[in-house]
C-alpha cells in the first residue's frame, strides 16, 4: 500500500472524529461559560478545571490505547465480557488513576492557592468535588471508550484513530457536566 493511500485512509477515518471533537469542544466551552454560579460557590475551582480536564484526557486516552493495543494483538476480544480479566484490569487502572489524579490536582491547587494567599475553598470541599466529578466522569468515559473502540474495531476502523478525539471531546463534556453536579452535591443547591 502506498504512503498516499495510507494517508488518505487515515484522514478519512480521522476527519469525522476530529470534526466531532471541535463541535464538542465548543459545546464544552459553552458549558464552562455557564458555570458561573458553581465557580463562585467554590473558590479555587477555576484553577482546578484545566487540571481535571487534562487528567481525563491523559488517563482515558491511555486506557483507550491499551484497549486498541489489546485488540490489535488479539489478547482482548472486541466485546464486553465480565470474565475478561484484562479488560477489568484496564478499567480498574483507568478509574484508579483518574481518581488519584483528580484528588492530587485538587490538593495541589489548594496548597498553591493557600501559599499565594488567594481565596480557596476548604481542602475537603475542593478534593470532594474533584473526586465526585472524577468518579462520575470516569464511569461515563469508561463506557464511551469501550463502546467506541470495540464498535469501531468491529467495523474495521483503527481504534487508535478514534481514541484521541473521542476522549478529548467526551472528557471535556462529561468532566464539566459532572463538575457542575459534584458542586451541587458537595456544596448544595448552587
Amino acid at each position: 500500500m502506498s504512503v498516499r493511500r495510507v494517508a488518505a485512509t487515515a484522514y478519512r477515518e480521522a476527519a469525522p472524529a476530529l470534526a466531532a471533537s471541535v463541535l464538542g469542544g465548543l459545546f464544552a466551552g459553552a458549558v464552562l461559560g455557564g458555570m458561573r454560579a458553581q465557580l463562585e460557590a467554590v473558590d479555587g475551582l477555576l484553577v482546578v478545571v484545566p487540571a481535571l480536564l487534562a487528567t481525563r484526557g491523559n488517563v482515558y486516552a491511555s486506557f483507550g490505547a491499551r484497549l486498541a493495543t489489546g485488540l490489535h494483538q488479539g489478547i482482548i476480544e472486541p466485546h464486553v465480557a465480565a470474565g475478561d480479566r484484562r479488560l477489568r484490569a484496564a478499567v480498574g487502572a483507568a478509574m484508579g488513576n483518574g481518581l488519584l489524579a483528580s484528588g492530587f490536582a485538587a490538593a495541589v491547587a489548594f496548597g498553591v492557592l493557600t501559599a499565594l494567599g488567594r481565596p480557596v475553598a476548604g481542602l475537603a470541599t475542593l478534593v470532594g468535588v474533584a473526586l465526585v466529578a472524577g468518579l462520575l466522569s470516569g464511569v461515563a468515559l469508561t463506557g464511551a471508550v469501550v463502546a467506541v473502540v470495540f464498535a469501531g474495531y468491529r467495523r474495521g476502523h483503527n481504534p487508535d484513530t478514534l481514541v484521541g478525539p473521542l476522549v478529548t471531546t467526551t472528557g471535556d463534556l462529561f468532566g464539566l457536566a459532572f463538575l457542575v453536579l459534584a458542586v451541587r452535591l458537595i456544596v448544595g443547591g448552587v
